[in-house]
Parts: C-alpha cells; sequence; structure tokens
C-alpha cells in the first residue's frame, strides 16, 4: 500500500498498513498479487512479481539514493520515510504513478543497461511536487506535472549535466509539438487551466500540455526570477508554505509575487503577451520556450546524422565517421526523431540503417523500440513488421502504444491493416482506456 509502514498478521494472514501523513484521496493505492521485494537503497526495496525481481534489482541497486539524495539537496526534506517501488504488469498504461511511499511503474523501465533508469526522477519528484503540494482539482492538473518536470530537469541537471538534460527537453519539445499538431493548437485542453465540463472526458486532459507547457511557464518563472539559486530557493520555500496542502494556481503564483516583490512591483505578471492570466487561461504554443541550446553539442552531431541518412545517394564513409555507441538514451532519441521528420526515406536507405546500428534495431529500451517501431511504420519496412507486432504485444503504455498504431494508421493500406490485426490480437490485455483511444484512431 501507499503507506509508511505495514505489519502481515500471520494469526489470520492479514496485512495492516499505517500512513502518518496527510494525503489526497488520489494517491491512496493498494497492490494485491503474488509479490516479492529486494532492497536496493537504504531507503528503498523495489517489489515484483518473483519472474521480474532479479532484473529490476540488477537495474535499480544502489541507484534511487543518488536521485532522493539530489531533490532533498535541491527541494528539502524528504518527508514520506519509505520510497519503494513497485514494477507493474505489462497492462499498466502509465509510465508511473507517483503514490507516496510506493511509486507505481510500468515493467518497460527495465532495459538491462539502466539506460532508463533515471526516468524514475519523474515519479520521485513528484515526492514534493503533487504528493506535498497538490493541485485542489484536475483543471489545474499543471502545478502537479509542470512543476515536477521542472525539478525533474533541474534534478538531471545536477547529475548529468546542462548539455543532456537540455537534450532531454529537447524531445520533450518534439512530444508537444506532436500533440498540439494531432489535436490543433487552438483545442481547449491545451490550455494549462482546463475546463472539465460535461462531455469533457478527464482521461483526455493527460496529455503533453500539462507537463511541457507547464514546463515552459515554471521555467518563465525561473527565467524572470533571474539566476537559479534564486529560484532553487523559491522552490524550497513553496514547498515549505504549502506542503500537504491541495492549492489552485492563483495560490502559487500569488505566492510567487510575494516572494519576489520586485517582480510584482513592476507588474511582472501583466508583461504583454506573456501575462499570468494568458499562461492559464489561452490555449496553444507557449508564449515562451527556455533556452535548450546548451543541448546543442550534442544535438548537431544528431541533426548531422539524420540528413546523412535522409540523403537520396547516402555517403557511408561520413555515416560512419560518426561514432554513435557513446550516445546516452536522449540523444539516440533525438537522432531517430529527426530521421522519422525526414521519413519515408529514399529507398534501401533504411535497409542500410538496419545494417548499420543492429544496437539499436534490437535494443531493450522501450524508448529506442518505440522510435523504431514508429519508423518501420513510416517507412513501410516490410521485415520490421515483426518488430512492431512484437512491442505493441508485450506492453500497453498508452504513450508507447498509441503513437505507433497512429504511425501505422497514417500509412499504407498495408499498415492499416496490420493496425487492425495486432489490435485485434491484442485489445483484451490493453487497459480499457488505451483501447478506446486505438479504437478512435484506427476506425
Amino acid at each position: 500500500m501507499s503507506a509508511s509502514s505495514s505489519e502481515h498478521r500471520k494469526s489470520d494472514n492479514s496485512f495492516l498498513f499505517s500512513m502518518e501523513q496527510p494525503i489526497p484521496s488520489y494517491l491512496v493505492a493498494l497492490a494485491v498479487g503474488d509479490l516479492v521485494s529486494a532492497q536496493v537503497g537504504p531507503r528503498t526495496r523495489v517489489w515484483t512479481e518473483p519472474g521480474l525481481l532479479q532484473a529490476a534489482k540488477q537495474e535499480y541497486d544502489g541507484v534511487i539514493e543518488e536521485f532522493l539524495a539530489t531533490a532533498e539537496k535541491l527541494f528539502g526534506p524528504y518527508l514520506w520515510g519509505r520510497y519503494d517501488v513497485l514494477f507493474m504488469p505489462p497492462s499498466f498504461p502509465f509510465g508511473g504513478m507517483e503514490n507516496p511511499c510506493l511509486t507505481f511503474v510500468t515493467p518497460c523501465l527495465l532495459a538491462g543497461d539502466r539506460s532508463l533508469a533515471d526516468v524514475i526522477v519523474h515519479e520521485i519528484c513528484h515526492s514534493w511536487f503533487g504528493n506535498l503540494v497538490t493541485n485542489a482539482t484536475w483543471g489545474d492538473f499543471w502545478l502537479n506535472e509542470g512543476f515536477t518536470m521542472y525539478a525533474q530537469r533541474r534534478v538531471l541537471k545536477e547529475i548529468h549535466g546542462e548539455a543532456y538534460t537540455s537534450l532531454e527537453a529537447a524531445t520533450g519539445r518534439v512530444l508537444l509539438r506532436q500533440h498540439m499538431d494531432n489535436t490543433g493548437e487552438d483545442h481547449p485542453l491545451n490550455k494549462l487551466r482546463v475546463k472539465i465540463e460535461p462531455g469533457v472526458d478527464p482521461d483526455d486532459t493527460y496529455n503533453e500540455t500539462p507537463y511541457e507547457k507547464g514546463f515552459c511557464f515554471v521555467s518563465y518563472l525561473a527565467h524572470l526570477a533571474g539566476g537559479q539559486s534564486r529560484f532553487d530557493a523559491f522552490l524550497r520555500a513553496y514547498v515549505e508554505k504549502f506542503k500537504f496542502r491541495s492549492i489552485i494556481a492563483e495560490d502559487a503564483l500569488e505566492f510567487y509575487l510575494d516572494y519576489f516583490p520586485e517582480l510584482k512591483k513592476k507588474g511582472a505578471h501583466k508583461t504583454e503577451g506573456l501575462e499570468f492570466e494568458k499562461w492559464l487561461n489561452v490555449p496553444g504554443w507557449p508564449p515562451y520556450l527556455p533556452d535548450l541550446s546548451p543541448g546543442q553539442s550534442l544535438m548537431e552531431p544528431a541533426e548531422h546524422l539524420a540528413q546523412l541518412w535522409a540523403a537520396e545517394h547516402l555517403d557511408m564513409g561520413a555515416i560512419s565517421q560518426v561514432d554513435i555507441h557513446p550516445w546516452k538514451t536522449y540523444q539516440i532519441v533525438y537522432l531517430l526523431e529527426k530521421i522519422l521528420e525526414r521519413s519515408p526515406l529514399p529507398g534501401g536507405n533504411i535497409e542500410k540503417m538496419v545494417e548499420k546500428y543492429p544496437h539499436i534495431i534490437k535494443s531493450s529500451n522501450a524508448e529506442l523500440r518505440l522510435r523504431w517501431a514508429q519508423m518501420v511504420a513510416k517507412n513501410q519496412y516490410q521485415p520490421g513488421y515483426a518488430h512492431v507486432r512484437d512491442f505493441l504485444s508485450c506492453q500497453g503504455k498508452q504513450k508507447y502504444t498509441l503513437p505507433v498504431y497512429r504511425a501505422l494508421q497514417g500509412g499504407s493500406e498495408e499498415t492499416r491493416a496490420l493496425a487492425t490485426e495486432i489490435f485485434s490480437a491484442t485489445s483484451k490485455q490493453l487497459h480499457v482506456n488505451v483501447r478506446n483511444y486505438v479504437k478512435k484512431i484506427i476506425v
């Protein structure tokens, strides 16, 4: 259970839990099953079904404590005692759910080489932004997710440096662009403050806008504050002020202006085109984008390589000069995104890519498997259809499943038939929300 302590009473085989801290009702969570655990840090255990325990222990042993300690240094003490992680069945539709003391996560994080280990930083940061300071209504969901995206990238900047963190943020910006292109920028759910009225499915508010547009707004607040250390201090004060409380956007923004009275005095919240009110209530692309130029040292080689792969006549000599084996996950993701933007590729290019990068094509990393599945669909690369089928059969995460079905549906009659065939075989194992979204895509 998402609780700070537990006891197994063997006399009647009862499990008793206690939670000393106040939490919102949506964070009360129980997991029932054949579960085993292993210690991976001084305050962390991984919980899985028996067959996954060794993989989970290997992936996270000694890893999580660094993330927790870095977040504490930035945002204040971790007040929940335990930070345990439960690996859910493959049908779990989300990357993670930040239940206090026991984060639920997708088994897709078990890449086998720790290449996705730091994805858990997002859920850790919810311990401050979401669990400790909570949005009072789902119309202000961005308060949870925008602050958490900022906090996640702040932690990763401490651990991996500014260049890699900017690169990861750039991939998030690509996802926001794709989402707004799919829905239309003016869609009412592309506001930070959404109105959940009759006829609006609250599940539809779970999209890139509260995450990535929310991140841009919090980054704008940091920019106005004039210095990283000043905004870090504000975040600690914000958490201390509102801990164990549910708040609305006005509470957060009024506290921000009170904390920085010089900004309030000069009317920074009313700057034309960047009014706080506009951020909250106008749909569309963020009016301010944080500077991601520190990532250029990693982005430029990826963009150059993508251009080489999209050329009518491949220059394999130039391609071979770029050694991508040392690249981390999000640099390869960025490369694949840039190749996807240029797809379908000229004839024969994708076959050469398969020969050149077997370590990508055969990777267990779900972020890479997703992009390769999209590339197979977009290029109608028949030898890759088995990969698409395997990927859609082995997991049901919404943010992985829907983009692949969109790519299949946007292709040829052949790829649309493949989408229908795979969905027919796998629909019963999908979460009902994911199943319904796929139905809308492939009708």
